[in-house]
């Protein structure tokens, strides 16, 4: 585990891509469907229980909020998608928003993307994934949720992602992950290091 995430905290919000902090130093984006436990996984792996906002009301994240770790690197909370209730003019600014910022952001390093392993690999999803790849940047899919499901049945949803993932997405990595029971935190904190090309502190 890396304690660096800890230090984790809210700088801004953004509704446009020319309200985003200069596009320096390191990015890692977090995205994932409404509802698929993203604030959840964001408070897990910086170990703090209220730094980006979770609600059981799907939909709520509604702007790009930046939560820097050092003068150098942050990590990036995306707005929820494929939320009916959504209105249909936000929902159209972020599909146009969206793939620019990962195409275009140069700070950008990776998007871990969050899916409830019970409802994986919805159109959604897959769109994020296409808009990643289509960016050539590395995606890190976390299974959300797994402590719902029975080890088995969390093994073989892994199996069953990963096997779409590397048919679809190849490059895409895959784990399980639950913010309940902390399953997974240290092996996304390993990811993060990767990206952000830094050693885990001793």
């Amino acid at each position: 585990m890396n304690p660096l995430y800890h230090q984790a905290r809210f700088l801004k919000s953004a509704n446009r891509l020319d309200q985003l902090p200069p596009d320096t130093g390191l990015e890692v984006a977090f995205a994932g469907r409404s509802n698929a436990g993203k604030s959840s996984a964001l408070n897990a792996i910086t170990g703090q229980k209220s730094l980006a906002r979770t609600s059981k009301t799907p939909g709520r994240t509604q702007l790009i909020n930046l939560f820097p770790v050092s003068d150098a690197m942050a990590l990036v909370d995306l707005p929820g998608y494929g939320y009916a209730k959504v209105p249909e003019r936000i929902r159209a600014h972020w599909q146009q928003v969206l793939p620019t910022y990962l195409a275009k952001r140069r700070a950008l390093r990776g998007v871990m993307l969050i899916m409830d392993i019970r409802h994986p690999l919805r159109d959604f999803d897959r769109q994020m994934l296409a808009w990643t790849r289509d960016a050539g940047l590395p995606v890190h899919v976390l299974l959300s949720k797994a402590d719902k499901l029975k080890r088995g049945a969390a093994m073989q949803a892994l199996l069953t992602v990963r096997k779409a993932l590397e048919r679809d997405f190849p490059g895409s990595t895959v784990q399980l992950f639950s913010a309940h029971s902390r399953l997974g935190v240290d092996e996304a904190h390993a990811v993060l290091d990767h990206w952000f090309g830094v050693k885990e502190a001793p």
